[in-house]
């Protein structure tokens, strides 16, 4: 069959002509590791990374891999993690100019007449050694303070979703660079043999018409394409054509995926395209992920401990609990990014019902997390993000005296946390004003908070660079410093 194949795409050169061609670079690499996966056990352990850049990581890291829940649609910091309890004096009165500053407005409250300050809608109690103050809508996060670090003075320029989301996700907010995932799979490689460098959930929401995530948020941009996430879907196969048809046997698919790959290392071997090595490395990536795939999902062996920890809602696939849960399955199987979407946290209006409908959903899941990963000893190299795109405004959207209010994007300041991998715990880092609208002390770009995670990861962040279209980029443009404050 393989020579029938290679005699089709009329490409005639002798069994000598074949080798001298492949003897050396990806192609040989490639089909070794294919026809004799045995040579390569060495570099199949999770603590062995495959692939990668030469010389990176760029000294040891603090992390081995990095869980993001990404809460789009932008927590308000105010009802979650910055208590202000000056806004209960406030609360009614109209934001001074001395404080907004000629501050961008976005279109939604730019033509009000009155900007009202609204106080935190739900009480705030202290936990962990250090007193740290945590919303009612947060309990479980609030269990694990002593955990976590949370950092209060985040700021972006970006006031609208889809670039504010780009922005984090990429380092730009123009659509088209690669995502912070593709790079570290680009400069770091696998830990994992069956399973994708990248790993891509998107959460299920109870609200019926969430804001939508676009694949690009996720891809490769001008990096090879290998190195995009892989999204696991929440019905039916995970990954689509995970299984062969009915009457295909393994040892032929195996058979026609040898064949493909003699045909993709001639290829390549001719004209040097790496998009080619790319293609020999999914087809197998995808031959691997049929028989690790189902293992991964598989939650039949999980102790009942474990769905008293996360909820019984992580027997449900999409949740969040059960993303949490496989995003822990993730990263116990090698994978070097997880990322995680939970939408729907924008409330322009009824904020005082949604925001705890929200919470409901990820607060004990990601509080769970960080604690069956400590309890697993996988949290001192595994870093865990929790936030949003941007924060809320102080002052209310709509009718406040009625309680139908919401709160409007705010970039100016807002909080999010981390836990593990090289994270100081338990505590929080940076302060804004009285009225929570802008940064006083120790500001955070969202390039700084890039250049930290690839920093956690061992990478220095100016040096991991991809020559495109005649210039280096990387993912903090030409920004971004390591917040060394928040470093244990």
């Amino acid at each position: 069959m393989q020579t029938d194949l290679l005699q089709q795409a009329g490409l005639h050169g002798t069994r000598r002509q074949f080798f001298g061609r492949t003897a050396s670079g990806i192609g040989t690499a490639a089909l070794a590791s294919l026809l004799n996966p045995q040579l390569f056990d060495a570099a199949t352990q999770l603590d062995k990374p495959r692939g990668g850049l030469p010389g990176l990581p760029h000294f040891k890291p603090s992390a081995k891999r990095v869980i993001y829940l990404f809460e789009s649609g932008a927590p308000s910091q105010i009802d979650t993690l910055d208590y202000k309890p000056t806004l209960e004096k406030l609360h009614g009165t109209e934001l001074p100019d001395s404080i907004r500053k000629g501050q961008r407005l976005t279109g939604m409250t730019s033509g009000q007449n009155k900007f009202s300050v609204a106080k935190n809608f739900v009480p705030f109690k202290q936990y962990g050694r250090n007193g740290a103050w945590m919303s009612d809508l947060l309990p479980h996060i609030g269990g694990v303070a002593d955990d976590i670090c949370v950092v209060k003075t985040m700021h972006t320029e970006a006031i609208n979703h889809d670039p504010a989301i780009t922005f984090f996700q990429t380092g730009s907010e123009q659509p088209g660079r690669p995502s912070i995932g593709a790079w570290a799979s680009y400069g770091l490689g696998t830990l994992s043999e069956d399973l994708p460098a990248f790993a891509v959930l998107i959460s299920k929401n109870s609200y019926g018409a969430p804001q939508p995530l676009y694949a690009r948020l996720w891809g490769s941009g001008f990096l090879p394409s290998n190195h995009q996430g892989v999204k696991l879907r929440s019905t039916g196969d995970p990954v689509l054509f995970l299984k062969d048809p009915a009457d295909t046997s393994d040892a032929s698919r195996r058979q026609m995926l040898d064949g493909i790959a003699k045909l993709n290392a001639l290829r390549q071997a001719e004209v040097g395209d790496p998009e080619i090595a790319t293609r020999i490395a999914a087809y197998e990536m995808a031959y691997r992920m049929q028989m690790s795939v189902p293992d991964l999902t598989d939650l039949s062996k999980e102790p009942e401990s474990t769905f008293k920890l996360y909820g019984e809602e992580a027997k449900t696939p999409g949740t969040q609990a059960y993303n949490c849960l496989l995003a822990r399955r993730l990263a116990e199987r090698g994978v070097r990014f997880i990322q995680l979407y939970h939408r729907d946290w924008d409330h322009h209006s009824s904020l005082p019902q949604e925001h705890p409908r929200q919470a409901r959903e990820t607060d004990r899941p990601s509080a769970a997390l960080v604690t069956d990963l400590k309890q697993r000893g996988m949290l001192d190299d595994t870093l865990i993000v929790w936030g949003g795109e941007f924060g809320r405004t102080v002052y209310s959207q709509g009718n406040l005296a009625g309680g139908n209010y919401g709160r409007d994007h705010h970039p100016r300041c807002f909080s999010v946390w981390l836990a593990g991998g090289g994270i100081k715990p338990g505590i929080s880092y940076g302060k804004t004003d009285d009225y929570c609208y802008n940064v006083a002390e120790n500001p955070v770009h969202v390039h700084d908070l890039q250049a930290t995670l690839l920093h956690c990861l061992g990478v220095n962040h100016e040096k991991l660079t991809y020559r495109f279209q005649g210039r280096d980029y990387r993912l903090t443009d030409v920004h971004g410093k390591v917040v060394k404050g928040i470093l244990a």
